[in-house]
């Protein structure tokens, strides 16, 4: 007996890491949406590379999952138009995630790199207004990461990280580098004075952004395959999304919003649904385990049930 109780310390005293958290959080709330996850964002700089596409779906995903798991606010130094609002908004199981997102834009290369110069105010000032709002002080989380502060940053994200620099004429290739790096490392410089993940993607992979690579800490690949998207890390890897009768359906905006709702049911939060945002009948295409190309709507468990070739109505 007093072998088995010494066998049970050691287990709780070895540390568990945030993919093994994720997955025993869905395992205590829900069991069926094991295969449902998306990979954690570990502290340091991650590069996301997302194969076929810009990933828009797939980097708000992340953020969201993120917030779900986590208290603070995430700040996201947009470029190329990737922290659309009404994507975010339709996929965002609760709309108080979205006053958690403090986005600045840039548009040119000195815009890009004065608002990664400046984020750091904009971090004092959310600190200074969410100390002084009584409800945030108060709040109590729930299912959430125990050491994240409702306060401080919890993620910083920064899309198309090269895009600004390779796109502005006002630059010769010398100085684009050069600035690029300078990114690089206040962001890096943010990482790890925070404590926090940095969320980069690439416009592209080629040798402008072979620093990227080398300033990340961490790297995911995400691949589009014709069952969804596949993402491979270290301690993460998709296989499929399987739905409870075999079929296998393409990823939606409808697919992350029922995703992520299942989230915001584990961690406590309870989604609401926006009058103002209304979702279309029509989402999409899936393809089932034939490998046959058919319409999706907003649930696609509806789908497989009113699906002629598998007796439903």
């Amino acid at each position: 007996m007093r072998e088995h109780s010494t066998s049970n310390q050691l287990a709780i005293d070895q540390p568990t890491r945030d993919a093994d958290r994720n997955q025993n959080l869905a395992d205590q709330a829900n069991p069926a949406t094991e295969k449902m996850l998306l990979p954690s964002l570990d502290d340091g700089i991650t590069l996301l590379d997302v194969e076929g596409g810009r990933g828009v779906p797939i980097i708000q995903s992340l953020v969201l999952d993120h917030l779900l798991l986590h208290d603070g606010p995430a700040f996201w130094v947009d470029a190329n138009g990737h922290a659309t609002t009404t994507s975010l908004a339709q996929m965002a199981p609760s709309q108080r995630l979205l006053d958690r997102i403090h986005v600045a834009r840039g548009f040119t290369a000195y815009q890009h790199y004065g608002a990664v110069c400046d984020l750091s105010s904009a971090v004092n000032q959310s600190i200074q207004k969410s100390t002084a709002n009584t409800d945030i002080r108060g709040r109590q989380s729930s299912g959430r990461d125990e050491y994240s502060s409702a306060h401080t940053p919890s993620l910083i994200v920064a899309p198309a990280v090269d895009a600004q620099y390779r796109g502005d004429d006002s630059l010769n290739e010398t100085h684009a580098e050069t600035l690029q790096a300078r990114t690089l490392a206040r962001l890096a410089a943010y990482a790890d004075g925070y404590d926090v993940p940095v969320l980069l993607t690439r416009s592209t992979v080629d040798e402008f952004t072979k620093p990227v690579a080398r300033a990340a800490d961490h790297l995911l690949e995400c691949e589009q395959t014709r069952m969804g998207p596949r993402f491979v890390g270290e301690d993460f890897e998709t296989l499929v999304y399987p739905v409870d009768d075999g079929a296998f359906y393409q990823t939606t905006f409808a697919y992350w919003r029922q995703l992520l709702a299942a989230r915001a049911t584990q961690v406590g939060v309870e989604p609401t649904v926006s009058a103002s945002t209304p979702t279309p009948e029509g989402v999409g295409t899936g393809v089932t385990a034939d490998g046959e190309t058919v319409a999706a709507t907003a649930d696609p468990l509806l789908d497989t049930w009113t699906a002629a070739d598998s007796g439903g109505r």
